[in-house]
């Protein structure tokens, strides 16, 4: 034997490309499953995951993989606007929230566990491409990886198509706090507070209560662009010094997290070629009309880990989506697009005239047909009726 002879990359059975929400379910999904317990996994993320970089938050109505690791959660929540305020009992519904850092490692720990099966590389894939027997990753540091099947979570490379799709963000600004004096009830969480001004955009503040004196205190907008931080800032401070009553000596700002989650209708596939499986962002997990993808991250993994372990194969349908839901995705952000601060109104119709449980199935698009039209016959026609319109036209309304 040549002893200077190259020695060929290992091959594995999948390669998991990013390790943020999309790739560490997924890890930690196939972890759970027995009948893949025989599996070699390369995980190849980037950078480390050692810092609190962001918060999940999802409501949920069983019991999940991540639970030990949950940081708080609630069993009602505060609707607020101009001409309508509730707060909600979510009865068989809890609303929870997920530090990123416990996440990680929470996920990690379990993996460490496994060491013949799971092989974790800080890299960065350059390159990952279809192959007549499996896939092929390239790093930029030139080294190479072959595997049966590949699952990419990247952040996608949208090139925007303006003229036939809708592009939104949902960015945001939060501020964990302090307080001298109780103010937050640590029994509700604030879903939405949108009762500050629109300025012609969907804008809301949303409000964690850990305890009557610490909160996360997010200014949440549904726009086409960031702002400046200052301006997020800004909203949060008048929150604070006006809806809440505190002066600036009696609250610190203990934390700070900040983010922009693109919402659109542009086509995200959720495969390429035969064997790279699209996850998260990258296969359109954030709901287009919300910005929610923890609960859809998770729905895929046990989807596809479940026909890995069943077939041998990845689902043929990764994500299973519903065309009828991906329409009202499209309707909702043709509105948003169109005439964004009447998104305050719609949401204020959506929850004076349904029961939560209702509006959290069909968010999670597990409705009926009927369930689905009493939504629809709860808002006003009109602005849904112009965005159809729209869709028909196949052009996005503009202001």
């Amino acid at each position: 034997m040549n002893s200077d002879a190259p020695t060929p990359a290992p091959t594995y059975d999948y390669l998991l490309v990013g390790g943020g929400a999309a790739g560490l379910s997924l890890a930690y999904h196939l972890a759970q499953e027995p009948r893949l317990a025989g599996k070699r996994v390369l995980l190849i993320e980037p950078v480390a995951k050692d810092r609190n970089d962001r918060t999940w938050s999802f409501w949920t109505d069983a019991p999940g993989l991540f639970d030990e690791a949950i940081a708080h959660e609630w069993h009602k929540i505060a609707f607020r606007s101009p001409g309508f305020e509730r707060t909600f009992d979510l009865k068989k519904y809890s609303y929870r929230t997920l530090r990123g850092l416990d996440f990680y490692q929470f996920v990690h720990r379990a993996l460490g566990a496994r060491p013949a099966q799971f092989t974790h590389l800080c890299a960065e894939v350059a390159d990952l491409v279809n192959t007549d027997t499996g896939v092929q990753a390239r790093t930029t540091d030139g080294q190479v990886f072959t595997a049966h099947y590949a699952f990419d979570s990247r952040p996608p490379a949208i090139e925007p198509q303006p003229d036939t799709h809708r592009y939104l963000l949902q960015h945001f600004v939060g501020w964990e706090v302090e307080t001298t004096r109780e103010v937050f009830d640590p029994q509700v969480m604030e879903f939405m507070d949108f009762r500050g001004a629109q300025h012609h955009e969907a804008r809301f503040i949303y409000v964690l209560p850990f305890s009557s004196r610490r909160a996360l205190v997010e200014y949440t907008l549904f726009s086409p662009t960031p702002l400046a931080k200052a301006e997020y800032e800004a909203h949060i401070v008048n929150y604070l010094e006006h809806t809440l009553g505190l002066d600036s000596s009696q609250y610190q700002v203990v934390a700070e997290e900040m983010g922009a989650i693109p919402m659109t209708d542009h086509p995200l596939p959720a495969r390429v070629g035969a064997r790279i499986i699209n996850l998260g962002t990258r296969a359109g997990r954030a709901k287009p009309s919300t910005g929610y993808a923890f609960q859809r991250i998770q729905a895929q993994s046990a989807r596809v880990v479940r026909a890995l372990a069943t077939t041998g194969h990845p689902p043929a349908n990764p994500t299973g989506d519903k065309w009828q839901f991906r329409l009202f995705d499209t309707l909702l952000l043709d509105i948003m697009q169109r005439q964004g601060e009447t998104t305050r109104d719609l949401f204020a119709q959506l929850f004076e005239h349904n029961p939560v449980e209702r509006i959290f199935q069909f968010l999670d698009e597990k409705t009926s047909w009927l369930d689905n039209l009493r939504i629809m016959n709860s808002v006003a026609a009109g602005p849904f009726m112009r965005s159809i319109a729209q869709v028909l036209r196949g052009r996005p309304g503009q202001r």
